[in-house]
């Protein structure tokens, strides 16, 4: 699907301003939406809207629809009546630089808890009509996964295997009687979807009415320790052997690269493509429609896993002793198509990109992706320069997998440095403006470059290390930080290249 031409900003909620600890629905989203707006751009694109999970990475979520309990805004929960004026002061730990999660976790789990119990006891008749239609609404996912993270909780997130056979198998009466044992923490983790699907959708359709759209993330694979996975057993390879039953036999990740000699072990399960084939891909059809409920677009992670996969035995402790393995290709997307019509859907395809990836992405007509900092390693027939972009593609200076523009610079090699110099016509002394520059002047379609690039900010405010399991997806900016002509340069420039929209 062709893209109107027009630009914006990577941004996850996580990284607003805000006095939780961490960015959230409220207020300060709004005004970033009017920031946006100032600065003529009209995309807002996120990261995965899920929870986060292992090392607080929102691609390990411990599920595939629910929405990250973390970003609810707690002062729309004051104002419904269901927390006081005193619950909303901050605690020690919250830093204003930095999500703190070991103190922002507690503090808003606490708080949520106790709306839900608030709401269980007095909630108007209004609102718990609105609760029973959400209810209603998500009741092919929903209770799945509440029953799911009460299950976690109580049993001390162990993986699910562990569970005692007749929960790890679903068995209909343990079901039931689990049901009735965590009646409070199900309707808690109902509850906090609520409140999270309701104050996204005000907040999408604020940023839609300003015309703002939203570009989403839907990670390829989802972690082991997931409603889904435990849901829907028979889509993933997992061992079906007495004694390991459940287990993954062989997980994800990707070969050796620019990011890691060892490669990365990522421990997603895979999917079973026969499985989810004999079904028409209902699951993944599914999983593509909910994302558009929370998204205009959406960009696909790793999209040449599903032309071909890097898989690796789950005993092994690395991702160098894996295998390609070809993936559904053309049939899943084609499903997907025939059951919600073309799709505005970005491929992320980077990584080894073989002839298979670039025609299957090209038969269904998604822009792929184009990185800036990756460009000046090689010689003029490096793909990633601009001479070379199409116009189905999306030009980023940087994705949140890369340093920052600045720091980038900092640490290029003296090569990397020399060609960019004389291929961009720069001295380099402002090296991440430059780059926004260039990607806006690109043919593609689409630019976007992360907040930290607008700013100019240094590595320590990169928002992931791929391969580093821990220490990542903290960064948050100020409105301190944020100077008048930033939009100001952001709006010219975009009318510059034709990507404004006025």
């Amino acid at each position: 699907m062709r893209f109107t031409r027009a630009s914006g900003v990577l941004l996850h909620p996580t990284s607003l301003p805000g006095p939780h600890g961490s960015g959230d629905l409220g207020p300060e989203a709004y005004h970033f939406v009017d920031w946006l707006v100032a600065g003529g751009q009209t995309l807002w694109q996120v990261l995965p809207l899920a929870g986060i999970g292992p090392g607080n990475s929102p691609y390990m979520s411990n599920s595939a629809f629910a929405g990250n309990v973390l970003l609810v805004d707690l002062a729309e929960l004051h104002q419904q009546g269901w927390l006081e004026e005193a619950d909303l002061a901050p605690t020690a730990g919250l830093a204003a630089d930095a999500v703190d999660y070991a103190h922002v976790h507690p503090f808003r789990m606490e708080r949520l808890h106790k709306a839900a119990l608030r709401f269980a006891a007095g909630g108007s008749a209004a609102q718990r009509e609105d609760f029973a239609a959400f209810r209603a609404e998500h009741a092919n996912w929903l209770p799945d996964y509440a029953l799911f993270m009460s299950l976690c909780e109580s049993l001390g997130w162990a993986d699910w295997c562990t569970w005692e056979p007749a929960l790890a198998q679903r068995e209909p009466q343990a079901l039931a009687a689990a049901r009735v044992q965590h009646a409070e923490r199900v309707h808690f983790w109902e509850f906090a979807q609520w409140r999270f699907f309701r104050q996204w959708a005000k907040l999408k359709a604020y940023a839609n009415g300003k015309g703002v759209k939203i570009v989403g993330d839907i990670p390829i694979f989802i972690a082991y320790l997931s409603a889904e996975v435990w849901a829907n057993q028979h889509l993933f390879e997992l061992d079906e052997t007495r004694a390991n039953r459940g287990r993954p036999t062989v997980v994800a990740g990707v070969p050796p690269d620019f990011f890691s000699a060892t490669g990365q072990r990522w421990g997603n399960p895979l999917y079973r493509w026969a499985a989810h084939a004999k079904d028409g891909y209902a699951w993944w059809v599914e999983r593509v429609r909910r994302s558009f409920e929370l998204a205009d677009i959406v960009r696909i992670d790793h999209f040449r896993g599903f032309a071909g996969y890097w898989e690796i035995p789950a005993s092994e402790p690395t991702a160098v002793k894996g295998a390609w393995k070809p993936g559904p290709g053309e049939a899943l997307f084609q499903a997907i198509q025939d059951a919600l019509g073309p799709m505005p859907i970005i491929a992320e395809d980077l990584g080894v990109i073989t002839p298979d990836v670039d025609a299957l992405r090209k038969q269904f007509g998604l822009p792929g992706m184009r990185i800036l900092q990756f460009a000046f390693a090689g010689d003029a027939s490096d793909r990633f320069l601009p001479h070379h972009h199409e116009t189905d593609t999306v030009v980023y200076t940087g994705t949140h997998d890369n340093d920052t523009a600045a720091g980038w610079w900092a640490s290029a090699t003296d090569r990397e440095r020399h060609y960019a110099r004389r291929y961009l016509n720069t001295d380099g002394h402002d090296m991440a403006w430059t780059l926004i520059r260039t990607a806006m002047a690109s043919v593609a379609d689409t630019a976007v470059h992360p907040m930290q690039d607008v700013l100019a900010l240094p590595t320590e405010c990169r928002m992931n290390f791929p391969g580093q399991e821990s220490g990542w997806w903290r960064w948050r900016f100020q409105w301190a930080q944020v100077q008048p002509w930033h939009a100001g340069r952001l709006a010219e420039l975009s009318r510059l290249y034709g990507r404004c929209a006025w």
